[in-house]
């Protein structure tokens, strides 16, 4: 019996089974189709509570002036707003995004607000990141590591550029640890589908958003991903009852030299 061969394997784009190939072309036509009312979806959908969210695992990052940090899936640039004047003009944000529209309106909306100074923008996988081992003091994603298609290998790739002691932050959908909030959540979550017609015109990628939250791994399984990813200290912080989950972890400082 021959193994399947890279264009035979396939993996889960919402709740069908597609193509490996095909999966980054179709989490890139869904941002393409919102990127433009992306953030107005946000704060419809969540109430606003996703910048709170957002804002509370910030502080989870213990950031400091001078250091480097890489915003993942960054998209329109939430984090690195907020980031940049916390590293300060002797820090480095780098904004990183596969999705070029997603980075287009997150450097728009960095340079508009004058904070481009200490700012790159960088197009990329997050399966292979195009930098040096040892390279970021932090390296954050909200709200992207569900759309990425090999999850351990961006783990492990965020484990090689962090510096010995860099800590990860991984804010993400998740699993509510109340059987009666769960029900309800799922309830409202169903009418996202018909608020993303109504506001952006697109139905189909916020049914798209619905499955891929359900497909993706609960905290302990996450955990365990970033643990054999190689990271250490990992932990997770459950928001509005498991929702949301910020997960942390840091590079020890043993792969110093590796």
């Amino acid at each position: 019996m021959t193994a399947p061969s890279d264009s035979d394997k396939t993996t889960h784009f919402g709740y069908e089974q597609v193509p490996i190939a095909e999966k980054e072309k179709r989490v890139g036509s869904v941002f393409r189709s919102v990127a433009s009312r992306y953030d107005i979806m946000n704060d419809v959908m969540s109430f606003g509570t996703h910048r709170l969210i957002k804002r509370f695992t910030l502080e989870l990052s213990a950031l400091r002036p001078g250091q480097k940090v890489l915003d993942l899936a960054g998209g329109t640039g939430d984090f690195s707003i907020h980031v940049s004047p916390i590293v300060g003009k002797e820090g480095q944000v780098v904004l990183a995004d596969i999705n070029e529209v997603m980075l287009q309106v997150g450097r728009d909306r960095i340079i508009d607000k004058g904070l481009s100074n200490n700012v790159d923008f960088v197009k990329l996988n997050a399966e292979a990141l195009p930098f040096a081992q040892n390279t970021f003091d932090c390296v954050c994603i909200a709200y992207g590591l569900r759309n990425i298609t090999d999850k351990g290998a961006a783990l492990a790739s965020i484990q090689r550029v962090l510096t010995p002691g860099g800590r990860i932050l991984i804010l993400e959908f998740s699993k509510p640890q109340n059987k009666l909030l769960d029900r309800a959540y799922r309830t409202y979550s169903s009418f996202w589908p018909v608020i993303g017609r109504l506001i952006t015109g697109d139905a189909q990628s916020y049914r798209y958003l619905v499955e891929s939250i359900d497909m993706h791994p609960d905290q302990e399984i996450l955990l365990s991903m970033m643990t054999t990813a190689g990271l250490v200290d990992c932990k997770y912080h459950n928001v509005m009852n498991g929702i949301c989950a910020v997960h942390t972890g840091m590079k020890p400082f043993s792969n110093a030299s590796e």
